[in-house]
């Protein structure tokens, strides 16, 4: 996003991962949601929406896919990437920031930063983090936020905001206040983005991914027995803001 809060780049970068303990050689199945196979197939009734780089493993049966749609394959063991894909996106950030970053006499810096939540109200994210940079000569750090906590990472010169629970509808405030011992800096380093992370499940319910698996079944001889899978979100999602 950039200054004038206008989205620059939006995607998401999806992965299906697997990590298998079976004897012998089984067939497995995978069935993901509707929406994403109308997408695969270029009937959704949304022509904007469409997934791009869809990669698959090389144990997957791609003639079957072609067919049917049905992901089909002989899994090796231990941990692999069955599928890949990238969806390019039109929605705005989740969670929108607003930040006012001000230097008074190359001695001090004061930020104010205003988070809202762009989502409904009965749904809550819980473990939000905001990233602010900050010059990296600043010292003595002092914060007031309306809810969370605020803590300075010297090593990285950010200050990240973290909000345990953070329900939809909602505004939030953080200031902070840094001392500026050096003048030479200020002009020289620029502003990087600040960065927002929130959690995958907030942005599940809310229909923002379009990949979730279905069922997963395991063939076998003597029949087509239905077998519950632990699906477990491996990534955080994010996006920045430009700041200059």
């Amino acid at each position: 996003v950039n200054t004038n809060g206008s989205v620059l780049l939006s995607e998401i970068v999806g992965t299906i991962k697997l990590k298998v303990f079976l004897s012998g050689m089984p067939e497995l199945r995978l069935g993901l949601n509707d929406r994403m196979l109308f997408e695969l197939t270029g009937r959704g009734k949304n022509k904007s929406v469409e997934l791009e780089d869809v990669k698959f493993h090389q144990c997957v049966r791609l003639s079957r896919f072609d067919n049917d749609r049905t992901i089909s394959f002989i899994p090796p063991d231990g941990d692999f990437e069955l599928m890949s894909y990238r969806l390019n996106t039109q929605g705005e950030p989740l969670i929108w920031i607003e930040s006012v970053i001000e230097k008074f006499s190359h001695s001090r810096v004061e930020i104010m930063v205003k988070a809202k939540g762009q989502f409904k109200k009965q749904s809550v994210a819980n473990g939000v983090e905001i990233a602010v940079p900050v010059p990296s000569d600043a010292d003595s750090p002092k914060f007031k936020t309306s809810v969370g906590s605020a803590k300075y990472m010297p090593e990285k010169n950010v200050v990240v905001w973290s909000i345990k629970s953070f329900p939809g509808g909602k505004e939030f405030l953080m200031r902070a206040h840094f001392g500026l011992p050096s003048v030479e800096k200020e002009e020289v380093e620029g502003r990087p983005p600040i960065a927002v992370r929130f959690p995958p499940p907030m942005a599940t319910c809310l229909g923002f991914l379009p990949c979730q698996v279905r069922y997963m079944k395991i063939i076998e001889k003597s029949g087509d027995p239905d077998t519950p899978p632990w699906a477990l979100p491996s990534q955080r999602g994010h996006y920045q803001l430009r700041t200059q």
